[in-house]
């Protein structure tokens, strides 16, 4: 399948890249104070005491961020986990709209989650809510994060449902495993 908002779902990938970059760089610098104290300390000195607050609440914003901001893509290049043991032995025919009616499950759960989420984002954002750790982050930045990401998943759904739909309508028996890549996605 080709997705026509791939561009869309590839952004959503860099943006859960980056945020993995920068829980990296996050840790990577908790570390290097930590190592520069213990060898000032092994060589006589007194620490330098330097210490990122909050490290651990701003890596878990920007993991949910990663995960979630990472969704869409991981199920256009078919990387999300599938049990097809079952419906791998049915015909195209008839596994075309298992396909389909797993995509609309999927779906209306995506929207759903979407549309609480943004709620969830408006009200935080409403009364001002903020973490309760260190740092004070407001929570609607974490929570846009969530419902851009969900948002985009329920995109790509609807987009593979599309397709599903066609293919089940016009030639059901053409229909391939959706976890086989096409030819033009092999890289």
């Amino acid at each position: 399948m080709t997705f026509k908002f791939d561009k869309l779902y590839r952004l959503g990938a860099w943006g859960a890249a980056a945020c993995m970059v920068a829980i990296c760089a996050l840790i990577a610098l908790q570390v290097t104070f930590r190592l520069v104290d213990a060898l000032l300390v092994l060589v006589g000195q007194e620490r330098l005491g330097v210490s990122i607050t909050g490290v651990s609440e701003m890596a878990s914003y920007l993991l949910v961020g990663a995960t979630f901001l990472g969704l869409a893509y991981t199920f256009v290049h078919h990387a999300h986990i599938r049990v097809t043991l079952l419906i791998s032995r049915l015909p195209s025919a008839v596994r075309v709209w298992f396909e389909v009616f797993g995509l609309i499950i999927a779906l209306v759960i995506s929207v759903l989650l979407a549309y609480g989420l943004v709620g969830l984002a408006r009200e935080s954002l409403e009364y001002n809510d903020v973490s309760s750790g260190f740092l004070s982050i407001p929570l609607w930045i974490p929570q846009v994060v969530l419902s851009v990401g969900v948002g985009l998943l329920a995109l790509a759904l609807l987009e593979a449902l599309w397709m599903a739909g066609r293919i089940a309508i016009r030639d059901p028996s053409s229909f391939r495993e959706a976890t086989s890549i096409d030819d033009n996605e092999a890289h």
